[in-house]
This record gives C-alpha cells, structure tokens and sequence, in this order.
C-alpha cells in the first residue's frame, strides 16, 4: 500500500493529464512527488531514464508521458507515434523493472480497440479486429505498452497495472487545429468564428461518428482510486461510459459559448472510428463509480482557455 509519504514519480506532469494527477495528489496529501523537466530528463534517452530510476527508487511510478495529437497529427507523423510511445514506455517499464520497482501505472488509449469494435467496448475486445487507420501507431504502442506490463507483472512479481481512458479534455490541453484532439479543437474552432462573426463552422466527417468524453480530473480521481486497489485484469477501462456524436458535442459548446453556427461537414476528410464507448462495468465491480458533469468540466476547461490562449 502507498502512504502519503511514498515517493511517487509522475512522467509527464506538465502534461495535461500529469498535471492534473499532480494536483489532485498535492490536494489530498501526497507530499513526497517526484517531478523533472524534460529539458532535465529526455525520456527517449534509455540511459539517462534508467540511471534516473536506479538514483531516485520511487515507490510508485506513474507514466502519463506520450507523444499525443488529433486526427491530422496521427495521420502525418505516424513513425514519430510509434517510435516517441515505444521508446518512452520502454525505457519507465524496464527502467523501473531494472530499479526494483514494485508499482507502476500505464496509460493507454480507447483507440487501442479495433476499428469497427462491438460497442461498447469491453477489455476482451482488444486485438479482434482491424485498428483505425489514422491512428494505428499510436494504438500499436499503448498495446506494446499494455502486454508489457502485464508480462513483467506476471514474470517478476511486479504490481504493473494499465489504464484505458476515452478522449479526455481540461485544463492545459492543447488547441492546436493540427495537432489537438476533437473537442479542443472544436471548441477553438467556434470561439474563433464568434469571434470573426463567422456564420458557420467546418467540420470533418459527417458529424455522425461518436466519441466518448471525460474531463480530465475525474480521470485523475479514478487513477488515484484505483492507485491503491489491487485488480487482476491486465487493464481497466475508465471512462463515462457514454457517448456522444461530434455533431451533438458542436451544437453543446455552442450553446455554452453563446453562439448558434450553421454547421457545414467536410465529408471529403476522414471521421475517424464510427463510435467509441468504453464498457466500465470491470471498473465498478472494484467499487469506482464514473463522473459525468459536462457543464462543470466545461465551465472550468473555459476558464483556462481564456486565461492562457
């Protein structure tokens, strides 16, 4: 069991998943975090990544560290998806293995799921189909990521859990229209037309394929929960286990923003995977229960937006 006094390594707490673990950790007690830029620790760097691991011996390492990006981003750099995710994880799953780390928490992906996966997806799906194909690196990795956990785990004794989170959104996230993903992008995209006076919006696909959502610090909320459970899955869903299509999340931030655009689908471009929707039934039976409050996520996601972009 971890104490509020144990050492616990966050890679990629700047991050906008990592810093809001970071926070949530600080707020109830955590008093012992271990944080490094990387400007002072290049995970891609094997070497410096171990020697830091075997130097510092945390008693939980948790790696929210990845190369992430949207629909455009995946699709361009798909051999940087693959080599950063790979090489990053690489280096914390071994390198803590090395160390005589006991603990550790992987974060993976929804897109791990194929293509055109039963809906809603539960973990026993993963690998029976065809993946995504404007995201296949990136699910590639997190499922290298996943059998490598589970593998160590079950050869060496190690207490190496995994973690599928949906699309999440929140504080620090980015709002790049190349490199972010559907919701930030979607909401920048309509801030940025009230702004112009734009009468309508452009959006990829039909508006049709579905997505689930979660604000990012109700996904901190489950890790901490689960930071402590001891589960035998090799990994858990967690999510809302709702989902909704990019259509309906338009017309929300719409609303919210106080705007009402035409919307025009670009049909010419890539939706993505038809609908996306995690199956948490595994999670609950641990006694998790999911959070779902998009006008609370929403209202404090907007906040920072304005504060920082």
């Amino acid at each position: 069991m971890l104490s509020k006094k144990s050492k616990i390594f966050i890679a990629g707490h700047k991050g906008m998943v990592g810093s809001s673990i970071h926070r949530k950790l600080k707020k109830i007690g955590y008093k012992n975090l271990l944080l490094v830029d990387k400007k002072k620790l290049n995970l891609l760097d094997q070497k410096k990544v171990h020697s830091f691991l075997i130097k510092n011996k945390p008693k939980l390492v948790i790696i929210a560290a990845a190369k992430v990006g949207g629909i455009v981003a995946n699709s361009k750099y798909k051999d940087k998806f693959l080599y950063e995710n790979l090489q990053i994880q690489n280096n914390l799953i071994h390198g803590s293995y090395l160390a005589r780390i006991k603990n550790l928490i992987f974060l993976g992906s929804s897109c791990i799921y194929p293509r055109n996966c039963k809906q809603p997806m539960k973990e026993k799906y993963i690998l029976t189909g065809k993946l995504e194909e404007t995201n296949d690196s990136y699910a590639i990795a997190k499922i290298a990521g996943i059998h490598m956990c589970a593998n160590y785990s079950k050869n060496y004794n190690l207490n190496y859990k995994s973690l599928m989170p949906p699309n999440m959104y929140g504080p620090g996230d980015n709002y790049d229209s190349q490199n972010s993903h559907f919701y930030p992008a979607l909401m920048n995209k309509i801030i940025k037309a009230k702004k112009q006076n734009k009468k309508y919006v452009v959006l990829w696909g039909t508006g049709k394929a579905k997505r689930e959502l979660m604000f990012v610090e109700d996904f901190a909320d489950a890790l901490i929960f689960f930071m402590n459970k001891d589960f035998k899955e090799p990994f858990l869903n967690i999510g809302t286990g709702k989902s909704y299509s990019i259509k309906w999340y338009a017309k929300f931030l719409m609303k919210k923003i106080g705007v009402n655009l035409k919307i025009k689908f670009d049909k010419s471009k890539p939706g993505g995977t038809p609908e996306k929707c995690l199956d948490i039934s595994l999670a609950k039976k641990y006694g998790w229960k999911p959070k779902n409050d998009f006008h609370k996520g929403f209202d404090t996601t907007f906040k920072d937006y304005q504060k920082n972009y």
